[in-house]
Order: C-alpha cells, then structure tokens, then sequence
C-alpha cells in the first residue's frame, strides 16, 4: 500500500523535474545575447523577481522554518542558481550604469531575504510561526509575479493573437502547478496551495485564450517595445514551489 507521503514525494519529484525545464525555457535567449554580446530589448527584471520568489521558497523549506520541505529547497534552490547565471550574463554585457543598478538591487533583494531569516530566527520560536511569516512573505511575492501571465492575457485579447502565448509553455506550466497544488494539498500547506492554485486557474485561462483566439485575424498593435521574453521566466520561477 503506497501512503500519502510517498504519492507526495512521487508528485513533488515530478514538480522539480517540469519547473526545472521551466527555468531553462529562457535559455534560447541568453544564447542569443552571449552571440551577439549585447542584451538589446530586454530587462533584467523578471529574472531579479524570479531569484527574490527562490531565495524566499528556499528559506520556507529550511527545516528550522518548515521541516520536512526538501523538494521545496531543492527545485528552488536549483532555481536560484540558473536565474544567477542569467543575471550574471546580463551583468556581463550590460553597460556601466545598468551594471550598477543590477547591483544595487541585487544586493537589496539579499538583505531582504538575511533579514526576514535573521526576524524569524529571533522572534518567532516555533515551526508554525516561523512558516507563517515566511510563507505569507513567499506568497505575497508569488501572487505580483502573476502580474506577467495577466500581461500576456491582456495582449492576446486586445490583439486577438496568440503569438506572445506559446502553447507548450502553457501547458507545461498548467502541469507544473497542477503538480505542486497537488503536492500542498496531500499535507495541507496553505502557502504553497495558494500561488499554485492560483497558477492552475491563470494557466486554465491562457489556453482557453488560445483555443478562443487560435484561428482568429490578428489585429494591428506595437509589440515591438516589449519583452517578450520576461513572461515566461517568471511564470516558470513564481510556481516552483
């Protein structure tokens, strides 16, 4: 007889396995940049959120916050090191003043994340408490980061296009978070059923967009200003846990 925490191990492995091809969906673009040594249209950003949303999980996992989490820390922590090597590589072909300014904000998202591991440390002294901070934190952030999927909704409907939503990474990132809601569910941890729940509905939405908008005449719009490539390297990041 298989008991819930085996299906859950079996369900949080497979989550690892999808988010971590999610991590390396951006790679086709930073093999550009490395060739052409210049990161033209794009922006650090959503690689910056999508380190911030890992660091913080990574902390949620630890066992002096929530035991018993190692598929947590292991996806995220791998999270972490592939949105480092991105960010290094726009570090590396960046000019001056936007080295400078990824610093800056590299070195405020790792004073956050020290400082709400040195705040649970010292004021919260139980395993409930410490998650609650921690996972209300990781959940907060996790719920912004939506704010790209919901972009790309916006467009396909103002367009009545369907080329900034590719299919397979939609439905790769349904399945991820159809995934690790399933995992959070088997032991019930609310922080962890919350953004994923809510990735399984925005993820929903998107293909019904495309099917919706599939066969349908595009409209003119400038799409051309924006980045393109930001979107689906948080969503792969904001549901990794």
């Amino acid at each position: 007889m298989v008991n819930a925490d085996e299906v859950r191990n079996i369900v949080g492995v497979m989550g690892n396995v999808i988010s971590f091809g999610l991590f390396l969906s951006p790679l086709p673009t930073f093999i550009q940049i490395v060739q052409k040594k210049d990161v033209e249209k794009y922006a650090p950003d959503p690689y910056l959120a999508t380190l911030l949303n890992c660091m913080l999980w990574v902390l949620y996992g630890l066992p002096f916050v929530h035991p018993n989490s190692f598929l947590v820390i292991t996806i995220n922590g791998t999270g972490v090191v592939i949105e480092s090597v991105y960010l290094a590589v726009f570090f590396a072909y960046s000019p001056g003043p936007k080295r400078i300014k990824l610093l800056i904000m590299l070195g405020v998202e790792v004073l956050f994340v020290a400082a709400v591991a040195a705040g649970v440390l010292l004021g919260a002294h139980t395993f409930e408490d410490r998650s609650l901070v921690v996972g209300s934190i990781c959940v907060f952030f996790g719920t912004l980061m939506y704010a790209a999927p919901l972009t790309v909704i916006k467009r396909v409907i103002a367009t009545k296009s369907v080329e900034y939503m590719p299919l397979t990474l939609s439905l790769v990132s349904l399945l991820n978070s159809i995934c690790w809601t399933t995992y959070a569910l088997i032991r019930f941890d609310i922080f962890i059923t919350i953004p994923n729940g809510t990735g399984t509905l925005l993820c929903l939405g998107q293909l019904f967009l495309y099917f919706w908008y599939a066969g349908s005449t595009p409209m003119a719009s400038d799409s051309s200003k924006v980045d393109d490539d930001g979107g689906s390297s948080v969503r792969s990041g904001g549901r990794a846990a």
